[in-house]
């Protein structure tokens, strides 16, 4: 049993990665995923219970906040679906530090986007461009038209580090 939670939280970090590079991509996180990451989160706890549902309690409160904060436009609903799936994993200390963590990363996302306003405007990266330079342009691209941060980069680093702190 003593397996589990470290394959749990290993599987947990790669998803996370790939949330975050498809939030870019895509701007989307798929159903899926997050339903993936809290059957993960619940198998990290079999041993306990008792964690588990007080996992879901705050889970279930934390969605009910965030399902508020969505219905006034200020969180997109794959955001509240990946914060929540994450929360089914983690007792409540968990979730203050997943939503800090998230806070800070967010701040950070926020103004590398603020400082692209003042980055020229790129061409289109030719084939054969580098990853970094052809994500700029897009970005930039999507920066200019008043698309929505990928604010699941944010999340991902939050839970991340949230995982990683517990121990794996």
């Amino acid at each position: 049993m003593s397996w589990i939670i470290p394959i749990a939280s290993i599987l947990e970090i790669l998803l996370l990665l790939y949330v975050a590079t498809i939030d870019v991509a895509t701007r989307l996180i798929r159903n899926e995923i997050c339903l993936a990451l809290a059957l993960l989160g619940i198998a990290g706890q079999l041993a306990s219970p008792m964690q588990i549902a007080e996992s879901l309690i705050v889970a279930a409160i934390l969605f009910l906040v965030l399902l508020a904060v969505y219905t006034r436009g200020a969180i997109g609903g794959g955001d509240v679906k990946l914060l929540v799936a994450l929360a089914v994993g983690l007792p409540l200390t968990g979730v203050v530090q997943l939503l800090a963590v998230t806070a800070l990363a967010g701040g950070v996302l926020a103004l590398a986007h603020l400082v692209m306003r003042n980055l020229p405007y790129p061409k289109l990266a030719p084939a054969g461009s580098s990853l970094a330079r052809r994500v700029y342009a897009v970005e930039r691209w999507r920066h200019l038209r008043h698309a929505p941060l990928p604010y699941g980069v944010a999340i991902a680093c939050g839970g991340i580090w949230t995982i990683l702190s517990k121990g794996i």
